[in-house]
């Protein structure tokens, strides 16, 4: 009966959050709740299951960060599904226009169309805290540890969830069996007080949380202080950015019930709050020792070459393991799955063997030209570089041999950029450091010209549509060849050089472009091997006052954290949050003419697509469904 009760209204439940598979709340693998709760062992597998959500959100085709930030771009012409089938696609397809609210893409409200089902994680947290209190045989110290986890949990899918939405409703505790109808058809919050009980949910659970893990073998991927201190940090920067801090696109819009659901002014102290934070985080890393990382090559590696081990100082950030960086607050667990799909063509082998290496993930020519010169500033912006030629042919001289392949004829904006372009990147004349291949005065190049392959041109599942492979994420030590032998890793969610950055945006809405900003994005600067703030301005710059204005400073960090954190799943976010994603998307999608063996062909840009991207873009539709089965949810605005 006490089962029947608990599946009764964790129907309620559901329905109040829209879901449609109502009926599937019993939790996994056990008979009854009592059953689930009955000692120490079932209870830490019930945790697990309510951390189950998260791990399975490591999937990148299923991240709106990362799928339609503009960042990588995915054909909708290929012959055949080279991702696992043509569903996993529908997130890359979103920027040509096809969201509906019939059948929402990464539907994470209702958990359909790659998305994860956040509202049933929600209410399985619910019924661990209802019932953590029923094993007899567990510490204080573990149930006061787990409870702060599943608190951790709790707050971070709603989260996940307001930042596609907005407002949304708060699954605070489930319903019980006595609950009205109007008490089922839960009213959408507004954003104040959503942001405010996640917060709360956060500072619960810290204090409780340990420090770091003491025993990766067994916890890495628990939540630790540092990682809970760390997204409070971006949960309270989202809230104080333009898109949720009175914006004016979602003024007056108000709920069934007539709630403002949006707040209506701009408030500047909701910055002072976002700085705290960031401060927080930034000491919880520092007590632990964390710090940029830098490459340490293994005793079988020959010395490299400056140019070279500033590459793989960059590279290696990303794809060290988790246990063994220095950076990294939080990943999950699950590996990164899609090396093969941003390995550039290196070999014949490789290109004989689809399976290994597609490389389907294109990066626009828009991205590539994002990033620095040497000397740290836009092409555009560097009074010493030749930006308006930058797409006549010239021939790579003998002295950035490291980076790209001595003699061959290539653009100039391939010559005199920063480390990062050279790390995060493969292009057409580009070398690659790996692929079994690590002797520095040897190593690989990519032939591009002809359909990217080295042997000419071949069928279309085979081709990468802009001529530039996001190679960052590629372990150097993975092999692609007739054979695969692949070297994981996870990609990180919060690193110590976003949070940096974080912090440095804080600082500047706050006070303004002072020497305490400087300090953070100059140390992100350092790492990746450009001059700081001051000497790339004052010595080369057209416009050398830009940093000396809120406003210019501004426009210095977004664009820091775009090259810094690229493709790594976040700056969609990021994007959004800044009320950018319009413009950046503003912009047709572009590449090189790849089917051209020539280079004087094979250099003209082409236009692959015309991003759709409008006001209504900046949160997910909920289903149509959903308010039909709850009446008084409304629909986000302009769907």
């Amino acid at each position: 009966m006490k089962l029947l009760k608990y599946i009764v209204a964790l129907y309620l439940v559901c329905q109040a959050a829209a879901c449609k598979d109502y009926l599937d709340v019993t939790p996994d693998n056990v008979a009854t709740l009592d059953y689930a709760f009955r000692n120490r062992n079932e209870t830490e597998n019930y945790l697990f299951t309510c951390y189950s959500t998260l791990q399975n959100m490591a999937d990148v085709v299923a991240n709106p960060a990362f799928t339609t930030s503009g960042e990588i771009y995915f054909p909708n012409t290929l012959t055949e599904a080279t991702l696992g089938g043509r569903g996993n696609e529908v997130g890359f397809h979103l920027i040509r226009g096809t969201q509906t609210t019939d059948q929402p893409a990464l539907n994470y409200w209702d958990g359909e169309n790659l998305g994860q089902p956040l509202f049933k994680a929600i209410r399985r947290c619910n019924i661990l805290l209802e019932n953590i209190d029923k094993p007899a045989d567990l510490t204080p110290a573990e149930k006061n540890r787990w409870i702060a986890e599943t608190k951790f949990l709790k707050a971070y899918y709603h989260f996940y969830l307001l930042r596609m939405y907005g407002p949304i409703p708060l699954i605070k505790e489930n319903l019980p069996i006595n609950a009205t109808t109007e008490e089922v058809r839960v009213h959408r919050s507004s954003m104040d007080e959503s942001f405010d009980y996640i917060v709360s949910l956060l500072d619960e659970a810290i204090p409780a949380l340990p420090a770091k893990i003491q025993n990766p073998t067994q916890e890495l991927g628990r939540i630790t202080k540092t990682i809970a201190l760390a997204v409070k940090a971006e949960v309270l920067v989202t809230r104080a950015s333009p898109l949720f801090n009175g914006n004016p696109d979602y003024s007056g819009i108000t709920g069934k019930d007539g709630k403002i659901l949006f707040p209506a002014n701009y408030d500047e102290t909701k910055w002072n709050d976002a700085l705290a934070a960031c401060d927080s985080a930034i000491r919880a890393c520092d007590a632990l020792g964390l710090h940029l990382y830098k490459f340490i090559a293994p005793g079988n590696l020959p010395s490299l070459p400056t140019a070279l081990k500033q590459v793989m100082d960059l590279r290696t950030t990303i794809t060290e393991k988790w246990e063994l960086n220095s950076e990294i607050i939080w990943a999950l667990n699950p590996t990164f799955g899609y090396q093969h799909m941003s390995m550039p063509r290196l070999t014949s082998e490789m290109v004989q063997n689809m399976g290994g290496a597609p490389g389907n993930f294109a990066v626009p020519l828009s991205m590539a030209e994002l990033f620095y010169t040497d000397h740290g500033l836009p092409m555009n912006e560097d009074k010493t570089y030749d930006f308006r030629n930058r797409y006549e042919l010239t021939e790579v001289p003998e002295s950035e041999k490291y980076l790209l392949h001595a003699g061959y004829q290539t653009v100039k904006m391939h010559l005199g950029r920063e480390p990062r372009f050279y790390a995060d990147l493969s292009f057409d004349g580009s070398n690659f450091f790996g692929n079994g291949v690590t002797n520095p005065e040897a190593m690989l190049y990519v032939q591009a010209r002809g359909s990217n392959s080295i042997a000419g041109p071949k069928d279309n599942i085979r081709v990468n549509v802009t001529g530039y492979w996001p190679s960052k994420l590629v372990n150097y030590l993975s092999v692609f060849g007739t054979e695969v032998t692949g070297e994981n890793f996870r990609l990180p969610i919060i690193r110590l050089a976003g949070l940096y950055l974080l912090y440095a945006e804080a600082l500047n809405e706050v006070g303004g472009p002072t020497a305490e900003v400087m300090k953070y994005v100059d140390l992100v600067r350092e790492r990746a091997g450009i001059p700081g703030l001051a000497n790339a301005y004052n010595q080369y710059a057209s416009n050398p006052g830009k940093i000396n204005s809120k406003e210019g400073m501004r426009e210095v960090i977004h664009r820091e954290r775009r090259l810094e954190l690229c493709f790594e799943g976040g700056i969609g976010w990021d994007l959004r949050r800044w009320k950018s994603m319009q413009q950046v998307l503003s912009n047709p999608i572009q590449g090189w003419s790849i089917q051209e063996t020539d280079p004087s062909g094979y250099y003209r840009a082409r236009t692959l697509a015309i991003p759709v991207f409008g006001l209504k873009d900046y949160l997910w539709p909920i289903k149509n469904d959903a308010l039909i089965i709850n009446p008084n949810l409304v629909q986000n605005p302009y769907w």
